[in-house]
């Protein structure tokens, strides 16, 4: 066996211990077996006592089971593109307070003339803002000697 790291996913591994314990092997040698096999990357003995004590009670699903509570939340907002509170809370159907509750604490934008901007530049935007001050700084520095030049 190659030095990297197999590509099991959970539900893989469970259903390898399945196999293992459907076979008829304790729980120590599923893990023996794992440990010889994937070396660093096998599974905890811990973990495996736990799914053969799960299949010991005829539960022989090897997804997770769904669990209670909040979901978590994912928040995306269009990337360069100020936006109002009041439009994403038409898009998503929740309130404006709670739109402006994520765009505040969870995304760490202000607010900016009725739109929300990040509070913060990152590099892009930062090199993007000092070239159009430069610019800025250039065009009206010019006119500022022109206008002198006339009076």
């Amino acid at each position: 066996m190659s030095g990297d790291a197999p590509d099991f996913n959970n539900i893989e591994a469970r259903a390898i211990i399945k196999y293992f314990f459907l076979q008829g092997k304790a729980t120590k040698e599923i893990h023996a077996i794992l440990t010889e096999t994937l070396g660093e990357y096998a599974l905890s003995y811990a973990i495996v006592k736990n799914w053969v004590a799960q299949f010991k009670s005829d539960d022989f699903s090897t997804c997770d089971a769904p669990r209670p509570g909040r979901p978590k939340t994912v928040t995306t907002i269009l990337e360069d593109r100020p936006i109002s509170a009041k439009s994403i809370a038409e898009q998503l159907g929740i309130s404006r307070e709670r739109v402006g509750s994520i765009i505040h604490e969870n995304l760490e934008m202000g607010k900016l003339s009725a739109k929300w901007v990040p509070k913060r530049l990152n590099a892009d935007r930062k090199c993007e803002r000092c070239q159009s001050s430069d610019k800025f700084w250039n065009f009206f520095g010019a006119i500022q000697m022109i206008s002198c030049r006339d009076w």
